[in-house]
């Protein structure tokens, strides 16, 4: 069985639109980046601490945990605090070209040699997909009425490139889905490798 560790609706439906099996347990994980930490290696590293957190409770399954940063001038920027916070970052964001990285680990049991599996530890792999995304101009406006929607609140760098904030994205480089909260051909290959699909 393979447990999303993540309580993201977008990425749910991003594995169910797939054909990928899944059950959801939430990791409850401080994801707040370490000093000096780059930004590949936070979204790596939260995704592998989620993936451990469940793993720990259910250590007979596979768990895929995932973590979605925006960065802009080497500033990491997730969820949003509140609302002032959410006008802060798409500010930085507007009329600019800015990264989005998602961090993928996939937490499995090991398995001795032999003819009966025997659980002994645990196995992992962890990778990540980087998309670069343009974002048009914004008036101030725009952000406030955007910000009031609600939409911005739940995701990293405060818009949802599937919602709204698509009219002021001309264009992106790079796998879209990552940009939605999970590059779902690299998790794919992940749970095709490790033989969970």
């Amino acid at each position: 069985m393979i447990i999303l560790a993540s309580a993201s609706p977008r990425r749910q439906e991003l594995l169910r639109n797939a054909g990928i099996p899944f059950t959801v347990q939430p990791a409850d994980i401080d994801e707040t980046p370490l000093a000096g930490e780059l930004p590949r290696e936070c979204a790596e590293r939260l995704a592998r601490e989620k993936a451990l957190a469940v793993f720990r409770r259910q250590p007979r399954d596979y768990v895929l945990g995932a973590d979605t940063i925006v960065v802009v001038d080497d500033a990491i920027l997730g969820k949003p605090r509140d609302t002032k916070d959410a006008v802060r970052m798409l500010r930085m964001l507007a009329g600019r070209t800015h990264a989005v990285i998602t961090g993928v680990c996939l937490v499995g049991k090991k398995v001795a040699s032999g003819q009966w599996p025997v659980v002994s530890d645990c196995e992992e792999l962890t990778a990540s997909a980087t998309t670069l995304v343009t974002m048009c101009d914004l008036s101030d406006d725009e952000i406030r009425e955007y910000v009031a929607s609600g939409e911005p609140m739940d995701k990293a760098g405060a818009y949802a490139i599937q919602g709204v904030a698509s009219r002021w994205i001309p264009r992106i480089e790079g796998d879209y889905s990552n940009v939605v909260g999970l590059p779902v051909a690299l998790v794919y290959g992940m749970l095709r490798e490790r033989g969970a699909v």
